[in-house]
């Protein structure tokens, strides 16, 4: 039972997580070449103060709350759910990797923006942001899925 509870906590942390890279991502990063400096830095800046304390807290708790899934999932020697959920695991580390070395530094330079200051090739920087966070969304939607499954896999174990 506790490893039940373990997954259904995990699970909904790191849907929560992805949910907001995907909204983010399917809302507004599509269209960031399509909107003028602007309404980039005003939107900009408003995800950013909006997201970076709650994403701070959020993303490093459900990346912690997969700790004692594994655990009892080594444990248990469900190996096939064991090693999906570390797939995915390791997937939301290479977002929160690309959330800190990548995203967060270029936030941090838009935060000091204005359309008066924007700095020449700021184009650049924000398409550069754009990639990123698609590929960071990627890899949490691939990670939740790989969690999900892992789950549905050891439904289908005790099933037997």
């Amino acid at each position: 039972m506790k490893l039940k509870a373990a997954q259904f906590i995990n699970t909904f942390l790191l849907f929560l997580v992805a949910g907001v890279f995907w909204g983010t991502w399917f809302s507004l990063a599509r269209s960031m070449r399509s909107i003028t400096p602007g309404t980039f830095l005003e939107v900009g800046k408003i995800m950013i103060r909006n997201l970076g304390l709650p994403m701070s807290i959020l993303l490093p708790a459900a990346l912690l709350s997969t700790l004692p899934v594994l655990f009892w999932l080594y444990q248990q020697k469900s190996m096939l759910a064991f090693s999906l959920t570390l797939c995915g695991f390791m997937l939301f580390v290479i977002a929160l990797l690309i959330t800190l070395l990548v995203n967060v530094p270029i936030d941090n330079q838009i935060t000091q923006w204005t359309v008066q200051s924007l700095p020449a090739g700021w184009e650049t920087i924000r398409d550069r942001w754009e990639f990123f966070h698609t590929l960071r969304t990627l890899a949490s939607a691939a990670g939740l899925g790989f969690v999900i499954g892992a789950v549905l896999v050891r439904d289908k174990d005790e099933a037997v």
